[in-house]
């Protein structure tokens, strides 16, 4: 029987005489939100780094964590350079952001974050789980997980080892209404996990002379898709080199259009979990 005491399902939970998650006594997270895409190179990790921050500006307790152990660029995303996580005897202590954003990744465990992790799936599921159990997280608000691409078996291990409060969903148009998201979106639900709505990156340009949208892909499908499977869109991202660049500027450079997606977003999350 799983330890119920700080878990961030235990008012909701009607399983805990079969639970098998563990959880760490020293740690007390409020909300575990899953950022997932159906396949990688679709700005699922800019979009969970981005999410923490609006977060964090709101005046949450927030953390990260770097599922995605053999692509992790959380530590770049938060311009984490040189910095290597240390750990005591009630486990690792994970490397807290100048914004004060705590994180955890693979790289952040390594000498040299361009080595290959050339491991099969039980060791990478593994870590995972000790980045939930071993990893000292304390007291969080919102503990933002960056999933890997797709629904192998990280993702799995994710869902069902860590109590997760929602997902986000990360597509951009050309497959938004494709078998690739379908997939990932069944897997969420086959494991009750709540889809907390869709984020659709790289949705349009916007035109630096008139500044009117330029929508690239035709997305006559999206409602229909959408309405299908009972989600919302709740963000949709424009193509721009601020988004692309904040592992080299952080997010000082953000326009005000982006910062108000965002606080859009975050604003759903909040209001959908409490």
């Amino acid at each position: 029987m799983a330890d119920c005491n700080n878990c961030p399902a235990k008012d909701n939970c009607t399983s805990q005489d079969i639970c098998t998650i563990k959880n760490n006594p020293y740690n007390f997270v409020k909300n575990i939100i899953g950022v997932m895409s159906g396949k990688g190179g679709v700005g699922k990790s800019t979009i969970s780094a981005l999410i923490a921050k609006d977060l964090k500006n709101k005046g949450y307790r927030v953390g990260v964590m770097d599922a995605d152990i053999t692509g992790p660029s959380i530590p770049r995303l938060f311009q984490i350079e040189d910095k290597r996580a240390a750990a005591n005897e009630k486990g690792i202590i994970p490397i807290t952001t100048k914004e004060g954003i705590k994180v955890i990744s693979l790289n952040l465990l390594m000498e040299e974050e361009d080595k290959p992790v050339i491991w099969r799936g039980p060791i990478l599921s593994g870590i995972v789980q000790q980045f939930w159990t071993d990893v000292l997280w304390e007291e969080l608000d919102y503990l933002i997980i960056d999933m890997p691409p797709g629904t192998g078996d990280v993702a799995l291990t994710v869902m069902q080892s860590i109590p997760l409060s929602g997902i986000i969903m990360v597509s951009v148009p050309q497959d938004l209404v494709s078998m690739i998201v379908a997939k990932a979106i069944n897997m969420t639900k086959k494991l009750n996990i709540p889809i907390l709505g869709i984020v659709e990156n790289m949705s349009y340009v916007l035109c630096p002379d008139c500044n009117k949208r330029i929508q690239i892909f035709d997305g006559e499908n999206t409602d229909q898709f959408l309405k299908e499977y009972g989600l919302s869109l709740i963000g949709e991202l424009p193509m721009v080199k601020d988004i692309a660049n904040i592992s080299v500027n952080g997010n000082s450079e953000l326009t005000d259009e982006v910062r108000n997606i965002f606080d859009s977003i975050s604003n759903r999350i909040i209001t959908t979990l409490n």
